[in-house]
Parts: C-alpha cells; structure tokens; sequence
C-alpha cells in the first residue's frame, strides 16, 4: 500500500470521527502553589470542538486523493 493511499484512508477515518463526535474534552493539571509539604493544584477541564466544515473537508480530501490514488499513470 503506498503513502498516498495509507493518508487517504487517516484523512477519511479523521473525518468521519470528527463527524461522529464533533469534538473531544481533555483535563489539564496545574500545580499553582506550592509551600513546603503542601501543594495546591487545580484541574482545569477544557473541550475543543471539531468544526463539522473541517470534517467534511478530510472526508472529501481523503476520497478525492483515493481516488486519485488508484489510478496507475
């Protein structure tokens, strides 16, 4: 399988799970203060969201390059 077949299909996958899930959160740990034995930290929860634009655009890419992949010049 060569590279451009192998990134057209990623392109695809990410599109779709991107359409899927529109989005993922992750926790981010900060230590903010810290004296002595004592250490105050906060988790910070963020979210980032996917646009269902940039989701569509991998779909197609992906397709478009597979596309063009499988024909021999």
């Amino acid at each position: 399988m060569n590279p451009v077949k192998v990134l057209a299909l990623l392109l695809i996958a990410g599109g779709l799970i991107g359409l899927a899930y529109g989005g993922f959160t992750y926790t981010r740990q900060t230590h903010d203060v810290k004296v002595g034995p004592v250490e105050l930290s906060v988790n910070d929860k963020r979210s980032v969201n996917i646009p269902l634009w940039a989701s569509v655009v991998a779909v197609v890419a992906g397709a478009g390059l597979l596309a063009a992949g499988g024909r021999k010049s």
